[in-house]
C-alpha cells in the first residue's frame, strides 16, 4: 500500500459523504459532525500509531480504519434519523455492508481487506474478540482509542456550548439523577454498559469508564494533557457516589502514566 492508495479512499470519502447533504442545514449538522469526527480520528490514530513507533505500512492501514469506521453512521442517519444503534442497526456493520456493495476495497489484498474489515466491525463493540491474532488486535485496539479520544472533545465542545443535540446526547435526559448500575460498572473497573443509560448523567459517567478500555499510554497521556476526566467532572452533580468513581477512573489514568 502507498500514500496514493489513501488518497483515494479520501476522495472516495469525501464523495460518498457528499450524498448525504440536503438544502436543510438543520438536518446536515449531524452528517457534518461525523465527517468532522473521521477526520479528527484520523489524526488521532496517526498520533497514536506515530508515539507507539508503527511502520509506514501500519500506519495508512491504520490511517485507512480509522477512515471508514464510521462509514454506517451516513447511511443511518438517512434511513433512520438517529445515531442511536438500539433504536436503528449496529452502525459498524452498516458501514461494511455500504463498503462491501461499493467495493471500496476492491485493490487491497485479501488479507489486509479482512484485518481492516474485523477492526471496524469491532470499533463500537462492548468487548474485543478472543482467539484473534495479536496484529489484529492491534488495530482494532488502536481504532477504539482513536475513536475515544474524539468522542470525548466533540461531547465536551458541545456541552461548554450548551448544545444538546440528540445526535450528541442520544435523547437521553438532562437531570439530576443517575443510575447505580453505571456507578458499579466504574467501581468494578469495567466500561459501562449503554442498557445501563437512562440519564444524560449516565452517558457522562459510561465516558468516565472508558478509560478502563484504553489500551495504548499515548491515548492515557491525550486524557491527561486534554483534561478530559476533569472536564467532565464538572458537569456532573457534586455528590460521594460520582465523586468517589470519578477518582477510580482517575487513578486508573495516572497509574498508567507512573509506568511511563
Amino acid at each position: 500500500m502507498n500514500i496514493d492508495l489513501v488518497s483515494s479512499l479520501k476522495d472516495w470519502f469525501a464523495d460518498y459523504v457528499s450524498r448525504f447533504y440536503t438544502n436543510d442545514s438543520e438536518y446536515n449538522r449531524p452528517i457534518k459532525l461525523k465527517e468532522e469526527h473521521t477526520k479528527r480520528v484520523c489524526c488521532n490514530i496517526i498520533m497514536i500509531g506515530n508515539e507507539l513507533g508503527l511502520s509506514r505500512e501500519d500506519l495508512i492501514t491504520a490511517e485507512i480504519i480509522a477512515l471508514f469506521h464510521d462509514l454506517g453512521r451516513f447511511r443511518q442517519y438517512e434511513l433512520y434519523h438517529t445515531f442511536v444503534d438500539a433504536l436503528s442497526e449496529n452502525h459498524a456493520k452498516l458501514g461494511l455492508r455500504q463498503i462491501g456493495i461499493h467495493k471500496v476495497f476492491s485493490g487491497l489484498s485479501k488479507n489486509t481487506k479482512r484485518l481492516i474489515s474485523k477492526a471496524i466491525a469491532y470499533h463500537n463493540a462492548a468487548f474485543l474478540p478472543e482467539g484473534e491474532d495479536e496484529k489484529t488486535l492491534l488495530f482494532m485496539k488502536l481504532i477504539r482509542d482513536a475513536d475515544k479520544l474524539d468522542i470525548w472533545k466533540v461531547f465536551l465542545d458541545y456541552h461548554m456550548e450548551k448544545r444538546h443535540s440528540d445526535a450528541i446526547v442520544l435523547g437521553l435526559p438532562d437531570n439530576s439523577s443517575f443510575s447505580e448500575k453505571v456507578i458499579e460498572s466504574i467501581q468494578l473497573r469495567e466500561s459501562a454498559k449503554m442498557k445501563d443509560l437512562k440519564t444524560l448523567n449516565d452517558f457522562k459517567l459510561l465516558q468516565i469508564s472508558w478509560v478502563f478500555d484504553i489500551n495504548f499510554i499515548p491515548s492515557f497521556r491525550a486524557i491527561e494533557r486534554n483534561n478530559f476526566i476533569d472536564m467532565i467532572e464538572e458537569t456532573l452533580p457534586k455528590v460521594k457516589e460520582i465523586t468517589g468513581a470519578v477518582k477510580i477512573a482517575r487513578d486508573h489514568v495516572e497509574s498508567n502514566l507512573i509506568t511511563l
